[in-house]
């Protein structure tokens, strides 16, 4: 018995491995933020790049809010462990602005996809006097 043990834990390990891999974490699909905008990411292609729409829930403008499509990429390269990093623009359709956000996509310890995101707004102005007001 004393030799079948060692095999029994490689056979146990090997087998059992697959229960400790890391989840990855898949940018496509829908997703809600705490504000309450949606946005839905179709399929990354090959190269890391997608598209898809963002219907805010707040804006600073009295326009009516439209759903917006997006541009991104996501990192696919060599080093990407499973939780990417991403980027993407929004071209809002309601106002003359243009949003791009920055995160990565995370899989927390009860295994729930979340984005963790920062993002950065540049509003039009009438000149260049008013560049500092632009960005928020």
């Amino acid at each position: 018995m004393v030799r079948a043990t060692p095999f029994l834990l490689v056979l146990f390990l090997a087998l059992g491995a697959h229960g400790f891999s890391v989840k990855k974490c898949s940018l496509t699909g829908h997703w809600v933020n705490d504000l309450g905008s949606n946005m839905t990411i179709a399929a990354v292609n090959g190269n890391g790049n997608f598209a898809g729409t963002y219907h805010t829930a707040v804006t600073a403008t009295s326009n009516e809010i439209k759903v917006s499509p997006l541009q991104g990429s996501m990192q696919k390269g060599p080093n990407q462990k499973g939780q990417p990093t991403f980027g993407f623009t929004v071209n809002w359709s309601f106002s003359d602005s243009i949003t791009v956000f920055t995160g990565q996509c995370f899989v927390d310890s009860e295994g729930k996809e979340v984005l963790r995101t920062m993002w950065l707004l540049r509003s039009r102005v009438e000149n260049i006097n008013n560049d500092w007001k632009a960005t928020r």
